[in-house]
């Protein structure tokens, strides 16, 4: 495995020289990747427990929906109605070209094996989730304010310390750069609102899909990002570090 000797020791100087290449290239999402894989340490191990400790945690465990599969099933993305957090992520979908699979193939960046262990499991959920959280949060996944802010979020819900420096260091570039704070405002803004929301790894995804979006997002108690759509409109969206595909 790259960067570290297990998937749960943290690996700062990776991390480190990771963080340098990504940000004097912003398309290198692969660094991204191998930040998470050097900070990240036991957080899937640790969400994975948490998950078994909710209501449905042990039957989503037990069934272990590969969401990647899930979310490239074109029959199951068109099923959505219109209204729908699955209608918004299929608009996503559309009008980004990402896709569930693209992301899994930039993660997978030593072309490993699939491993089939719960807390790997995990692993892979957290980040096939990863886009379905740019739907309800708000936050625009093709520039760089909405992706550090959906990265702060993450930080709040999954407790990944690969989440925190991205965050931080976008953060310190667009103070560098913009001498702005509203970048920074919009960060912390981000963070606080994942710390206040419910916990959306233990959510149903092929359930929730289906649930009206404002709906959803009044149910999981996803504030409106305030802060962050002021920034948009103050701040240049390249003025700091993107996570762009």
């Amino acid at each position: 495995m790259a960067g570290s000797t297990s998937m749960y020791q943290r690996d700062l100087p990776t991390a480190f020289r990771a963080m340098r290449k990504l940000l004097a290239n912003s398309d290198d999402t692969t660094q991204v990747f191998i930040i998470m894989r050097s900070l990240n340490g036991g957080a899937a191990h640790k969400n994975f427990d948490r998950l078994m400790l909710t209501p449905n945690g042990p039957k989503t465990a037990y069934r272990r929906v590969e969401l990647t599969e899930r979310f490239s099933d074109l029959a199951f993305i068109a099923s959505f109605e219109p209204g729908t957090v699955g209608a918004a992520y299929r608009s996503f979908l559309e009008s980004t070209g990402y896709s569930a699979a693209g992301l899994a193939e930039i993660s997978n960046f030593d072309r490993e094996p699939l491993v089939e262990h719960p807390y790997a499991w995990m692993g892979r959920r957290i980040r096939d989730v990863h886009d379905i959280w740019h739907v309800l949060t708000g936050y625009k996944a093709d520039e760089t304010l909405g992706e550090a802010s959906l990265v702060a979020f993450s930080y709040a819900q999954t407790g990944g310390l690969g989440w925190a420096f991205i965050a931080f260091a976008s953060a310190l570039k667009s103070l560098r750069v913009t001498r702005s704070t509203a970048f920074v405002r919009a960060v912390i803004e981000g963070w606080r609102n994942g710390r206040n929301a419910a916990w959306l790894l233990g959510e149903d995804y092929e359930a929730l899909l289906h649930e009206p979006l404002d709906d959803a997002r009044k149910r999981l108690g996803i504030a409106e990002p305030v802060a962050y759509r002021a920034a948009q409109q103050r701040i240049p969206m390249d003025a700091a570090m993107s996570t762009s595909r």
